[in-house]
């Protein structure tokens, strides 16, 4: 139940505001939570230490007869999606005491001292209420580097409130304060100092493994058929969150639903997979003479997937156009890696520069289309990390050393980035053209079936010699 945050200002300002007709600020969600550590999959290093508050939240005295301080405060960091909302509801379900929570745009307000005097009314109430979670998220929005220029006086104040707040915290008083945010390098030095938000949990995306707990999580309460193997789902997944596998999931029940089915076929799942990474397929409208283009630009895409990156696996070769805009795709299953290396690095730009490629290697430069423009972008972008950020350059000279990419690397820069890009893609060239048989078979493959599967690419490729 949402509740309304009464505005403690002086008369004549309140007077004042009854006159602008200010909006009576919502009060923070208080209640007893839910969720327990149960409820959440994934990300065991953050949830072994929320499970250490979860403790000192329970059993304070045991802490307190030791001289023990636990953390004032907790900032949970990392990508959106990821689950640091439901890990805070989860603690406070654990430890079975109240949760207040707020968003930092909530705070946020055009009229002078709202901001701070919604600060001070939300943690008077968790001081009364004794024991318990207070839960900021987006705490960006009123926690930025206040040097950066950005800042306004309104959300000064509201942040020297916060920081004013925290600081006059009994030790041991029982109230522990979890902010999340996607941007940590963002905040300000004084929010993150020791006696602030001094313990920081790093919550990031879930591995192979991790993704399968959360399926499994997450399907725990649907009826799946016998064929639905949820561990080649996990492996297809790479770079969701749990917010987007829970999504996945329940798109699939919602088709199984639309179709009249009874159980969630493999078929829901996929489908769902498909349309989360690529879109949904539209129908053909294109020419014949285009759609050949697009074959031979998806055909270069998978030859040189399959020759360069042998980690990596094709789930799908469509020239069917998509909701999100694109003509054709080719979608790939990348190999989970920690340390990319160069020889990786540059493999990837070929894949990426090969659909253009095997269009000038067959058309001729006279001919090339618009199609290969979000190749080109990526290809771009991936060339210019490796050359000014992470110094990966063919000249030793300068090998050790990384361009400042805040100055965009001069003109030494961008001569690198240059030079990167036209090496991979006369490489590709020369690759492509050593296959252009198996190039125009593939391109005329998938010309008369309009979209291949993971299964019949393989196939394809296995019919010729390595």
């Amino acid at each position: 139940m949402s509740l309304n945050l009464p505005l403690r200002l002086p008369p004549r300002r309140a007077r004042a505001a009854s006159r602008l007709h200010l909006p009576r600020p919502r009060r923070a969600d208080q209640a007893a939570s839910p969720l327990t550590f149960r409820d959440v999959a994934a990300n065991e290093a953050a949830m072994n230490q929320l499970r250490a508050l979860a403790d000192y939240l329970a059993h304070p005295k045991k802490y307190a007869a030791l001289g023990a301080r636990l953390p004032r405060g907790v900032l949970l960091y990392g990508p959106p999606g990821t689950g640091k909302t439901l890990m805070a509801r989860a603690l406070a379900g654990e430890a079975g005491v109240p949760f207040f929570s707020l968003s930092g745009s909530d705070f946020v307000e055009m009229y002078v001292g709202v901001g701070a005097a919604r600060v001070r009314e939300l943690f008077g109430r968790a001081k009364r209420a004794g024991r318990c979670v207070i839960f900021i998220d987006e705490i960006d929005a009123i926690g930025k580097r206040r040097d950066d220029g950005s800042g306004s006086d309104e959300r000064d104040r509201t942040l020297n409130a916060l920081l004013s707040e925290m600081s006059g915290f009994q030790e041991n008083s029982g109230v522990i304060v979890l902010a999340a945010t996607n941007r940590a390098d963002t905040l300000d030095p004084a929010l993150t100092r020791p006696g602030r938000f001094d313990a920081k949990i790093e919550v990031g995306l879930p591995d192979r493994r991790q993704r399968l707990d959360i399926l499994r999580l997450h399907c725990r309460n649907k009826p799946l058929a016998e064929s639905v193997d949820l561990a080649r789902l996990a492996a297809d997944t790479v770079r969701f969150s749990g917010a987007s596998l829970e999504s996945l999931v329940n798109d699939a029940a919602i088709r199984a639903a639309r179709r009249g089915g009874h159980v969630i076929e493999e078929a829901d799942l996929h489908a769902a997979f498909v349309a989360a990474v690529a879109g949904e397929d539209r129908p053909v409208a294109a020419a014949r003479e285009e759609l050949a283009v697009v074959a031979l630009h998806e055909a270069g895409h998978a030859v040189a997937c399959h020759a360069l990156l042998p980690g990596h696996r094709i789930e799908r070769l469509s020239i069917l156009p998509t909701t999100g805009g694109a003509a054709g795709y080719n979608l790939t299953i990348p190999a989970e890696r920690m340390l990319p290396d160069l020889n990786g690095l540059s493999a990837q730009i070929q894949v990426l520069l090969a659909g253009r490629a095997a269009e000038q290697l067959l058309y001729s430069e006279t001919n090339l289309t618009a199609g290969a423009s979000g190749d080109l972008s990526q290809a771009a972008e991936l060339a210019s990390t490796m050359a000014l950020d992470l110094g990966m350059v063919a000249s030793p000279a300068l090998s050790l050393r990384a361009l400042s990419r805040c100055a965009g690397g001069g003109s030494e820069g961008a001569a690198l980035v240059k030079r990167l890009l036209e090496d991979c893609y006369q490489a590709v060239s020369v690759l492509l053209r050593e296959r252009a048989d198996q190039l125009e078979a593939l391109a005329a493959r998938l010309l008369e079936a309009e979209s291949l599967t993971g299964r019949e690419v393989e196939a394809f490729f296995a019919d010729w010699p390595a």
